[in-house]
């Protein structure tokens, strides 16, 4: 999943000569917390709710409401923005975007081409609806996490059984972290499911691995069997 697959390509963007007062105005209208600043077709910073924030403080104490207006004019964003933002390239992958932000405590990344040009950015929500998309997760599902024998042939084994009880497998995530020695987690996420046989399933499952726990979207309940 590349982030060029998964960004927003209408890209709100501001001049770094402009005031501080429009670029609040701008971040109201559009309903945005941040958006890149420009230096003609260049990207030379990032200007942040927070940054303006913290300049208004730091600026605003004691200063009569038209003495703040007429300094909130003359404030220019490249005074107050986070220079030399940190960008990704279009064909970085989703989970890599994701590393960067979570790494650096920030809420978007301007995306750029080859040519460092502005092409996009992608943000907190974008890879929620990507994480989305990728686990399949909906009303009409049922999912199973177990803790399977890292072995060759152990996953092949559960979803066999699934399959017997008519489930198709909308998705199926593994994962290292957190497994005990010699297992691994998996979250198979099922659908077209044949309800009647889903005790029995469960059954199965529990002598072939350590079942975690059953998320039913279809009626809306849960069974926790262990962390």
């Amino acid at each position: 999943m590349l982030v060029m697959n998964w960004m927003s390509k209408d890209v709100v963007t501001i001049d770094e000569q402009e005031s501080m007062g429009t670029t609040m105005k701008i971040m109201k209208e559009k309903k945005i917390p941040s958006f890149p600043v420009m230096r003609g077709d260049k990207i030379v910073g990032i200007i942040t709710d927070r940054d303006i924030k913290k300049a208004s403080a730091s600026n605003a104490t004691s200063l009569e409401i038209h003495e703040l207006l007429y300094l909130l004019a003359k404030i220019n964003v490249k005074d107050i923005m986070t220079p030399n933002p940190i960008t990704v390239p279009s064909d970085y992958t989703v989970e890599e975007a994701a590393e960067i932000l979570l790494q650096n405590n920030i809420s978007g990344l301007p995306v750029v081409d080859s040519r460092g040009k502005l092409v996009g950015i992608i943000t907190k929500n974008d890879i929620f609806k990507a994480m989305i998309s990728l686990t399949g997760a909906g009303k009409d599902t049922v999912l199973f996490a177990l803790r399977v024998a890292d072995r060759r042939g152990a996953l092949k084994e559960v979803t066999d059984v699934i399959r017997n009880c008519g489930g198709r497998m909308k998705s199926i995530l593994t994962s290292y972290d957190r497994a005990l020695p010699g297992h691994r987690n998996v979250y198979i996420r099922v659908f077209e499911l044949d309800h009647p046989c889903l005790p029995g399933l469960i059954d199965q499952l529990k002598e072939m691995a350590i079942l975690r726990y059953v998320v039913d979207q279809y009626t809306n309940t849960r069974e926790i069997y262990m962390n």
